[in-house]
């Protein structure tokens, strides 16, 4: 019955929150977790999952479960670039931002893997900044993290030769995928470093070289880095 697996989905939910504050340490409070049972709605999304667009208005904030996200920019011309990546019990401080502050969104946010996530209604952002101390620690650290990400996109762009930038991309892909597969064409890994798909074959097949990557049919396998 509809009751039941209400029931089934709540408990899901706190199992889960649960597991996020063992991870982090002593997260959120009991009172808050009821709260978010009560009002978040779970979403799965498969992997290349549209979740968030430029010029949307957000009704509501993702928390991941499960999976990982990717947030992008994009220029006039749809180039776009990768900013960071969220992972289980993180959320986007852009999206926060817009929240706050009833703005369109600024940034895509798709599905790098199958995801979870608790989709919370942006009206109780403010509410529960001002009445929990747990939520009010998790934004802060959230734009703390986010920030640094930020930084190193930035650094990476500005100081970084495109052949180190590689490496680092594919280290992180590497890290979120842990079986050292990137299931990633050429001109995907181009997009997401806003460059030509010729520049990143050339040089995904010098680290092939090397022995450091073996170059697969929509695949890159990290052998040693």
């Amino acid at each position: 019955s509809f009751s039941v697996f209400y029931v089934l989905l709540s408990l899901y939910i706190e199992l889960m929150i649960k597991q996020i504050n063992t991870k982090y340490g002593s997260f959120f409070e009991a009172a808050l977790i009821s709260e978010i049972e009560a009002v978040g709605t779970l979403k799965k999304v498969s992997a290349g999952t549209h979740l968030m667009h430029i010029g949307q208005y957000i009704k509501s904030m993702p928390l991941v479960l499960t999976g990982t996200l990717k947030i992008m920019r994009e220029d006039q011309e749809g180039d776009s670039l990768l900013l960071y990546y969220l992972e289980q019990g993180e959320t986007c401080a852009m999206t926060l931002s817009c929240c706050l502050g009833n703005q369109k969104s600024e940034i895509i946010a798709i599905a790098e893997s199958d995801s979870e996530l608790i989709m919370i209604p942006i009206e109780k952002m403010e509410a529960w900044t001002a009445q929990y101390k747990s939520w009010r620690n998790f934004v802060f650290r959230s734009y703390n993290h986010r920030i640094k990400d930020l930084l190193e996109t930035v650094d990476s762009i500005a100081f970084l030769k495109m052949d180190e930038r590689l490496i680092k991309y594919l280290e992180e892909k590497s890290r979120i995928s842990e079986d050292g597969i990137i299931h990633k064409t050429h001109q995907e890994i181009a997009y997401e470093l806003h460059t030509s798909r010729v520049v990143i074959s050339r040089l995904l097949k010098t680290l092939e070289r090397k022995g450091k990557i073996q170059i697969e049919r929509n695949r890159v396998k990290i052998l040693e880095f």
